[in-house]
């Protein structure tokens, strides 16, 4: 199989590379997906670059990305062969294993490889993993949302963009906040008040959205940055759904304004997620789309020689849809 291997942390550019390796056949429990997209997300090219305190990568060679799209080519012991030919998406697929999506196969156990819904393009099947269940898990595992009020940061982003449209898929109320070049897109997403994030008085301009109510639900895309404006805005035993700090690592809490709302911070890591919870978000996931409620916007395809391009794409940031990797081309 053709695949993007690294063996050292470091820039794209100088530790990504092109690489012919041996197929991996597929073990008890296992297929094998040939895959036709993979996703790049943040995570990604934050692995490759090395987190703080690491020093090497966790495997002497590593094939990137958790998130893919494909068709299942072989299956392993105890697995129905009538799986084979099946399209699938695929979640978690380089989650503490070596072996990821940028490639083009991957070997995998089958619970990981997810029936891809009728008439669900493989494009959006590689947004379902990281992007697709962190937005459902933000915005449906505090239960249910029909009649409340959300508010999303960051609602141009694609984890916010498809927060917005879940949301509002779910019956909810939904505010976003994003910078004003994307208003009409976010709008369009579904968003009932598009504010401006950079706004001095955004406490008071999402409140006066809300007909001047706190707010149940917040997701969060800034954590470090914006508590104090969520602990402001936020409801009595209201949850603050967080999914990123990339701007302030180490957060000072305001401790008492959330003490005495009896605030949950509910923080989402959707590699961890517990299967009877991932499968429910599989479920939301598949209901929404199935509703015609979600689309999963893609910026730019990057043939797989041209991964190292995809990962400085991504490190630009500033994208107005996901980055994909054509696994065949």
């Amino acid at each position: 199989m053709q695949a993007i291997i690294y063996s050292e942390l470091g820039t794209a550019r100088d530790v990504l590379r092109l690489e012919t390796l041996d197929d991996v056949p597929p073990q008890k429990g296992e297929v094998t997906v040939r895959l036709q997209f993979s996703g790049v997300n943040p995570s990604d090219v934050k692995s490759r670059r090395g987190r703080p305190g690491q020093a090497k990568p966790a495997f002497d060679r590593i094939i990137p990305h958790s998130d893919g799209a494909g068709v299942i080519e072989a299956v392993g012991e105890g697995v129905d062969p009538a799986r084979i030919g099946q399209a699938v998406w695929i979640w978690n697929g380089q989650w503490q294993r070596p072996f990821g999506t940028a490639a083009t196969h991957i070997t995998l156990p089958t619970e990981m490889a997810v029936p891809l819904p009728a008439g669900v393009s493989p494009q959006t099947g590689a947004i379902l993993g990281i992007p697709g269940l962190t937005a459902a898990q933000a915005v449906f595992g505090g239960g249910d949302i029909k009649g409340q009020t959300v508010v999303i940061s960051g609602g141009a982003g694609t984890v916010g963009l498809l927060a917005v449209q879940l949301a509002k898929w779910g019956g909810a109320k939904v505010i976003a906040t994003c910078s004003p070049r994307d208003n009409d897109r976010v709008k369009a997403a579904g968003a009932d008040a598009v504010l401006d994030y950079s706004a001095p008085d955004l406490a008071a301009q999402i409140l006066a959205a809300n007909d001047g109510a706190l707010i149940p639900t917040v997701i969060e895309v800034e954590f470090g940055v914006n508590i104090g404006l969520d602990a402001e805005v936020v409801a009595p035993n209201g949850r603050l759904a967080v999914y990123g700090s990339a701007k302030q690592m180490e957060p000072t809490l305001p401790f008492l304004p959330l003490l005495f709302k009896a605030v949950t911070i509910d923080i989402i890591l959707i590699y961890l997620l517990p299967k009877p919870e991932r499968d429910a978000m599989i479920d939301k996931l598949h209901a929404a789309l199935a509703d015609g409620a979600l689309v999963c916007p893609v910026e730019h395809v990057f043939a797989l020689s041209q991964t190292v391009t995809a990962h400085e794409a991504v490190e630009a940031g500033g994208r107005t849809g996901a980055v994909l990797i054509d696994c065949a081309s």
